[in-house]
């Protein structure tokens, strides 16, 4: 399994606005602090404003911050709202094929769909994957974390 850049940028935004928190933050630090393209963040910093977990504040004096505390930011929550839309494998996500698969060759649903019990198996990893993430939230990853205090905290 393999978690997109876009969730991956999503956690290290909400660990910087979380390791400064109480201060409103910059697009233009977040992207410094995680070496990500400022066009890229716009992205995910929208998406988490629609989920709930920012809010965005705009004009000269704008920028973003938690909208809730650290403590109740669930992690599982926060890569469910940045992967839930793409399927763990193709008999997980009904029957679209990608356009890798369609150029390929490759038929669009699987002949083994009738008898198959590996789609159960995989739908019960991704459940114990989803809720090992679950039982941690954004203040276990910041909190007591010197190293990421370094390098997250503006002066």
């Amino acid at each position: 399994m393999r978690l997109t850049m876009r969730t991956n940028l999503a956690m290290r935004t909400l660990m910087f606005c979380a390791v400064n928190e109480g201060r409103i933050v910059r697009k233009v630090e977040v992207a410094a602090a995680c070496d990500a393209s400022e066009n890229h963040l716009a992205q995910v910093i929208h998406k988490l404003a629609q989920a709930g977990f920012i809010r965005t504040l705009r004009g000269r004096t704008g920028g973003l911050q938690l909208r809730q505390t650290a403590a109740t930011i669930r992690v599982g929550e926060v890569v469910r709202a940045f992967e839930a839309g793409l399927p763990f494998t193709q008999c997980l996500g009904g029957h679209e094929s990608d356009a890798t698969e369609i150029s390929a060759g490759i038929s669009a649903g699987c002949p083994l769909a009738g008898c198959c019990r590996l789609k159960c198996a995989f739908a019960d990893a991704l459940e114990a994957f989803y809720a090992s993430l679950d039982r941690l939230t954004l203040a276990d990853l910041v909190q007591g974390n010197t190293g990421l205090d370094r390098l997250l905290k503006v002066a």
